[in-house]
């Protein structure tokens, strides 16, 4: 079993308990936010919220180990550990099976690793930090899960000042080109990744800095907290000879270059080093690692080492696509997502059956106009749910190519009665980067790309939909593959198929890169189909009168006034014990700006500590507390006698006692009559329909074998002259009983106008920004949780039937529950819990609501089972 697998069975295990924690709790709330925000847009999709679980369960859980020692404690016997690890047999038997012998040979005998194929395992057993890597599928959203993982630390740094937490985060990536991808940081919507309560001080806090070709420096308060810093490594490696002239600026003119290019690296290392409690994190990490493993990868960890040495390193998190090494598995590897899997989630274009290898012969010209054809053929006329048309890129292996083919391109457009206009040509000898920019939009007049050099690694552009290469490849360095792949972005509401037009040469270089990049193969891609789809629900009634109940609401209140007056103690602390030591490195030379290090004396000084008046400390503590601000300020001037001041180091200790003192607080439960919105507008995403009018939205996404349980207005309309139900359209129904009680219930409400208002299917509806129509329970993790029945009939009176569907698996237990209620006994299953909340509601509105639940088979409700809804529609 590789890692990644168990670390998985351990989350899933965390995640089922509530994602609990005792020294911080707040991890659940934030971990449960970002799966899950209220309101509609931006939120993280499952792959990102997977990996951000797997990385707070390695920090929080497993105590953010070191690699080998999160192997050692997961794997136990020798033989797991052998296992997980990738250690061939007869490596152990070469050093007499010992293990400490072989963990020193791994890392320092280069001939025994290379017979042994252990260069991926040397890596990990020769960190010194903690360094994990997250490895999730082009268009999983590698960039953006960087910024959820640094915008939760920096939360829980603010929540837990004195925690373990990362308070600085330095991101970057070994190419220039890739750093432009990572300014997808500054328009992250981290507000759908926290709550609101801890967003408003991290967008309050965050310093996002991009580093600058012509600045020296990083624009970065030494020793501050909050700092992203966004580079590539070339500006920030300890090699002198790294730092390129471009960099140099105004250094160049006043030192010679050598000088120049050392202090520019040195100031901006020396920036980073000077941040404290730091994470590093690689985007895009299979330049570092994968084929560049032995020679960029030593000089991007003589940086990170450098670091961790300087300055307090919490980990080190590296994002890739590929998890590989000549196929062999990287061992930091701690959460695996790979293209079938992104294929099957809907997250990637489906290609099955669609991958295409030709054989040239030579004649490129015929094979490049068969596959204009075949494209505009098939389509021509496809386009994504929002208009942009079906978009083709064919990539060229020089510009001479393009050149010497475009013709036949042309030649070929002509034939199908296409003009030449529909081409983009983009390379370094026809430069076109607007139009290349506003190629993956709707107003572009390009539908056809030829690129050199040009749209390959992070290029998004969900309208293509197919890619050809143009001629065989002499080295690719995973350019088949990286090119192959740009069309399988998907986009919400698409299910048209992906191709991919390839030489039978160029087919072999995919498959073998396939397997050394992901771990699969062409077979693997063309076996694989879509197991989840996104659609896109609209809003169809705005203006559904509320439900007005009375309901049970709790709130915690503080109680009048504390038992007895404010009392402090001095904390037991001598003016002499807090005295600070700093030491001070007295330099051997004159000190300048170029120098990392000058080696000297070490002098230590007693300094005085740092103190707070009285009157601010007091201001800062009846505020935080609700305190009168005299009374605090007189039991400071007693304890602090004669003293204008305090010491700093007291004021934790102080607001300790006073919270203890003024945890005076009681829950409060009243009985109110609400108005309950059962649909919120504002909770849906707003646009303009092609005539102008308003219409909302959001998306959904759900299995492809539940693909039958969605139902829509349209389809309906023609058995609906009542226009029953549908407050928003498709109904995305979660089994086959809930979609057969609302047919029937839609057929006999058309048979009945006179009395019924209307029949809502709620069950899918349940966000908080979306409808207010739930009740509260306790679920066994002592947390209250939100349930939403499955429906509600409305009659012109306003009497309310809510019917609930269950399996009739739950049937007994359920009714156990009930009855355990009556007799004043603990229930015991969460269905239980739900049943008797909405039972509660119903007594607490006895000439308004009426409960019931149908315990349904699999595939139908039964006639005799919808008795009690029918006469409830005929007032009985």
């Amino acid at each position: 079993m590789y890692l990644y697998e168990l670390l998985a069975q351990r989350v899933d295990e965390w995640r089922s308990q509530g994602y609990r924690h005792s020294d911080y709790p707040t991890i659940a709330e934030i971990l449960e936010w970002s799966a899950n925000p209220e309101g509609n847009g931006f939120r993280l999709r499952p792959p990102q919220v997977r990996a951000l679980e797997t990385y707070w369960h390695l920090r929080l859980i497993e105590g953010t180990p070191h690699i080998f020692d999160l192997y050692r404690n997961l794997f136990p016997t020798r033989k797991e550990l052998l296992s997980a690890l990738g250690v061939p047999q007869a490596a152990f038997e070469s050093v007499d099976y010992d293990l400490d012998t072989l963990w020193t040979r791994i890392k320092s005998d280069d001939n025994f690793v290379r017979d042994f194929h252990l260069e991926a395992l040397r890596e990990t057993l020769t960190l010194t930090y903690p360094s994990y890597i997250l490895a999730l599928a082009m268009g999983a959203g590698k960039t953006v899960l960087i910024g959820a993982i640094y915008a939760t630390e920096f939360a829980m740094a603010m929540e837990y000042p004195d925690g373990p937490f990362v308070q600085n985060a330095l991101v970057f990536a070994p190419g220039k080109t890739i750093i432009e991808s990572l300014r997808e940081l500054a328009e992250t919507r981290y507000d759908r990744i926290l709550p609101p309560r801890l967003f408003k001080p991290f967008a309050a806090s965050i310093k996002l800095i991009f580093t600058r070709d012509n600045d020296p420096k990083i624009n970065v308060i030494h020793g501050s907290s909050f700092n992203v810093i966004v580079t590539n490594t070339e500006k920030i490696r300890i090699q002198k000879e790294t730092i390129r002239k471009s960099d140099l600026g105004f250094l160049l003119a006043q030192k010679k270059e050598d000088e120049a290019r050392a202090e520019i690296a040195n100031l901006r290392l020396q920036a980073i080093a000077s941040l404290p409690n730091l994470a590093i994190f690689s985007d895009e990490a299979h330049h570092t690692y994968g084929q560049s493993l032995e020679t960029g990868l030593k000089k991007v960890r003589k940086t990170v080492d450098y670091l961790a040495d300087k300055t307090s390193v919490v980990c080190v998190v590296n994002t890739t696509g590929t998890p590989y090494f000549k196929r062999q598995a990287l061992k930091d590897v701690v959460i695996w997502y790979g293209l079938s899997q992104g294929i099957r989630d809907g997250i990637l274009k489906e290609v099955a059956g669609n991958i295409q290898a030709f054989s040239f012969e030579g004649n490129v010209e015929a094979y490049l106009r068969h596959v204009i054809k075949d494209f505009f053929n098939d389509y021509g006329e496809v386009s994504l749910p929002d208009g942009t048309p079906a978009k083709l890129a064919v990539y060229f292996p020089q510009t001479d190519d393009v050149e010497a083919l475009r013709p036949a391109v042309e030649a070929e457009l002509a034939e199908l009665g296409l003009a030449p206009t529909l081409i983009l040509e983009h390379h370094t000898k026809c430069e076109n980067k607007a139009d290349f920019d506003r190629f993956k939009f709707k107003d572009s007049p390009h539908r056809l790309a030829l690129l050199v050099d040009r749209g390959v690694e992070g290029w998004d552009v969900p309208a293509l939909f197919a890619c050809a290469l143009a001629r065989k490849l002499k080295s690719s360095n995973n350019f088949v593959l990286q090119a192959a792949c740009r069309c399988l972005r998907q986009i919400p509401g698409n299910q048209v198929k992906a191709r991919i037009y390839l030489s039978l040469d160029n087919r072999s270089i995919l498959d073998r890169q396939l397997q050394e990049t992901y771990g699969e193969t062409i077979a693997d891609l063309n076996n694989t189909q879509v197991q989840r789809r996104r659609a896109t629900i609209y809003l169809r009634k705005l203006n559904i009168p509320p439900l007005v109940v009375s309901q049970l609401v709790r709130t915690i209140i503080r109680k009048d006034a504390m038992i007895e007056p404010l009392r402090l103690v001095n904390p037991q602390t001598t003016y002499r014990d807090i005295l600070k030591k700093i030491t001070y490195t007295v330099a051997e030379q004159q000190a300048t700006s170029s120098l990392l290090q000058q080696v000297g004396d070490a002098v230590e000084i007693m300094a005085p500590p740092q103190t707070i008046d009285l009157y601010a400390a007091a201001v800062e503590m009846a505020a935080v507390y609700r305190l009168d601000l005299w009374a605090v300020l007189d039991e400071l001037r007693r304890l602090y006698v004669g003293a204008n001041e305090l010491p700093l180091s007291h004021l934790a200790d102080l607001a300790l006692q006073i919270e203890a003192q003024t945890r005076n607080y009681e829950l409060q439960e009243e009985t109110v009559e609400k108005a309950l919105a059962l649909v919120r507008p504002e909770g849906f995403q707003k646009d303009l329909d092609e005539q102008g009018g308003e219409v909302y939205t959001a998306e959904i996404t759900y299995p492809i074998d539940r693909q039958r349980l969605l139902l829509s207005w349209e389809e309906m309309k023609a058995n609906n002259q009542g226009n029953f139900g549908f407050h928003y359209s498709p109904y995305n129904f979660d089994s086959n009983p809930e979609k057969s009680f609302f047919e029937q219930m839609l057929a006999h409400l058309n048979l009945n106008t006179d009395d019924v208002e209307d029949i809502y299917f709620t069950g899918a509806l349940t966000t908080p920004d979306k409808t207010e129509f739930w009740v509260d329970y306790k679920g066994d993790d002592d947390r209250w949780h939100r349930y939403t029945p499955d429906f509600i009939i409305r009659r012109k009176d306003g009497r309310c039937l809510i019917v609930e569907i269950k399996n009739a698996q739950f049937a007994a237990a359920t009714q156990e529950d009930l009855a355990r209620e009556e007799r004043g006994e603990a229930v015991l299953t969460v269905e239980g819990r739900k049943a008797v909340a909405l039972k509660k509601w119903e007594q607490l509105n006895p000439e308004r609501l009426k409960y019931e639940i149908i315990y349904a088979g699999e595939e139908t409700v039964a006639y005799d089972q919808l008795l009690t809804a029918k006469r409830f529609v005929k007032g009985e």
